[in-house]
């Protein structure tokens, strides 16, 4: 069984969607009390990616309004935040005594213990939803209240690593296993506290393994959107990130491999889709190794063969005819 499940309101008849909407919704984050201006057919899509005590969720909908009532937090409380990241659409969010809108790339902090009130509107808009427990952020409660509806950018610097593992985790939710699950939720949370420390210029209030994890993660990011460049190294990773070579390869021994075999092994893996892409069958296969930064295409072959036991060329070929 996969760790995502996916949910649809058009499953039902168009006068029941709103009100099926109000169940999935209940039951895969806190319980609001929803409004929308279109109750009469309520397409909207639900996709839940369960990391145990974490959850990440992606949700596309037309116009909602939501309120946590005192009454809802009475009845039921289960002490989590929600990070709610706007990826289409527009909102204002009221909470903790600040009424903030926020914009597409943007994300905003709540907590279920204190009410609040959100109005998401446009034709269809589009968020992703991080919920995790209050204890399982290494950040004192104090500090991230004052965070608490305060828009952040998660398109650009930190907050954009962050963006883009949620996307990246949305997209290959299918690859994870159970075993995957710790790793991957202890990544979501550390980013997360990375992010929000930043924005509270306060990261000496993170644990040292939560500092460690998240420049890990950004660390690999940017290799990530870096592979096409020749230049590439761990020099030139070092540099961007103003630490030393000495400590980006500790960062790498506690994942048991070096940075040069990490930047090797993900072209590599770049060029292998590549190779298996229908659409790039005319691309010559030297030109699919320069493209992902290997230079000389006998080392591209080499360095192929030996991490999947076949050429360049026979791996394109079979995964052609397949």
């Amino acid at each position: 069984m996969g760790l995502r499940s996916e949910f649809s309101t058009t499953v039902v008849p168009a006068g029941e969607r709103f009100a099926l909407w109000t169940e999935l919704a209940g039951q895969s984050h806190v319980r609001n009390w929803l409004r929308t201006e279109c109750p009469d057919d309520f397409r909207a899509r639900l996709r839940v990616l369960d990391l145990g005590e974490v959850r990440v969720s992606t949700l596309t909908y037309p116009h909602v309004e939501i309120a946590r009532t005192p009454k809802l937090i009475r009845q039921d409380d289960p002490e989590v935040y929600q990070v709610n990241v706007l990826l289409r659409g527009a909102a204002q969010v009221a909470h903790g005594g600040r009424e903030r809108s926020v914009r597409p790339g943007e994300l905003v902090l709540v907590d279920s213990s204190r009410p609040f009130t959100g109005r998401f509107s446009g034709e269809l808009s589009s968020m992703t939803v991080v919920q995790l427990p209050r204890t399982r952020l290494p950040l004192p409660s104090d500090a991230v209240q004052r965070v608490a509806a305060v828009p952040i950018a998660a398109d650009r610097g930190l907050g954009g690593v962050f963006g883009r593992w949620l996307a990246d985790l949305d997209v290959r939710a299918e690859e994870c296993t159970r075993e995957d699950v710790p790793a991957l939720a202890a990544v979501t949370v550390d980013l997360l506290a990375a992010v929000l420390g930043r924005r509270l210029a306060g990261q000496d209030r993170m644990t040292p393994e939560s500092r460690r994890q998240a420049l890990r993660v950004e660390v690999c990011d940017y290799i990530n959107r870096h592979l096409a460049d020749p230049s590439l190294s761990p020099a030139t990773v070092a540099a961007a990130h103003r630490i030393s070579v000495r400590h980006l390869h500790q960062i790498f021994d506690s994942r048991g491999t070096t940075v040069a075999a990490w930047i090797r092994a993900r072209r590599l893996e770049r060029c292998r889709r590549d190779l298996a892409d229908p659409g790039l069958r005319r691309r010559p296969v030297h030109a699919t190794g320069a493209r992902w930064g290997f230079v000389e295409p006998s080392h591209f072959s080499r360095a192929f063969r030996a991490a999947y036991g076949i050429s360049p060329r026979d791996y394109r070929e079979a995964a052609l005819d397949r």
